[in-house]
């Protein structure tokens, strides 16, 4: 796979997470969380362009959209699984997110070049900090 693929796949992952951001906002009843939710889906929305770019200026034209995969994957979800209140969101939330830096480990592995792999790394920590902000969310609530 060259390197525009693994960074449209990349950036297909992001699609994903943006629009499943978009449904736990939409679902989400505690402010703060919809607030934190809010920024994690900001900030993947600033991850595609900056990987869009990337592929531009590698002379490729990026993808707009989740791909079918991502689509399917989307209709599935919302066929078997209506939201169950904000602890629900947040471990559904936490499960995209960890799937999504195993994907992106996995794109690491690939034929990036350095740039690239740059990029990838870059919002891969990124990632990791929504797992971190998540899980502590989570644990308010259980705690609360």
């Amino acid at each position: 796979m060259n390197v525009i693929n693994e960074l449209n796949q990349f950036l297909e992952g992001n699609y994903m997470a943006i629009h499943a951001y978009e449904k736990y906002i939409y679902h989400c009843e505690n402010p703060e969380l919809k607030h934190t939710l809010q920024q994690i889906q900001q900030q993947h929305k600033q991850h595609a362009l900056m990987t869009a770019e990337r592929i531009q200026n590698l002379g490729g034209i990026p993808v707009d959209n989740p791909g079918v995969k991502g689509t399917l994957i989307e209709w599935a979800k919302n066929l078997r699984d209506k939201t169950k209140g904000d602890t629900h969101i947040v471990e559904d939330a936490l499960a995209g997110e960890t799937r999504g830096i195993e994907v992106s480990q996995q794109i690491l592995k690939g034929d990036l070049d350095f740039e690239s792999k740059q990029l990838v790394e870059r919002i891969l920590r990124v990632d990791e900090q929504h797992v971190e902000l998540l899980n502590e969310q989570l644990q308010q609530m259980i705690h609360s």
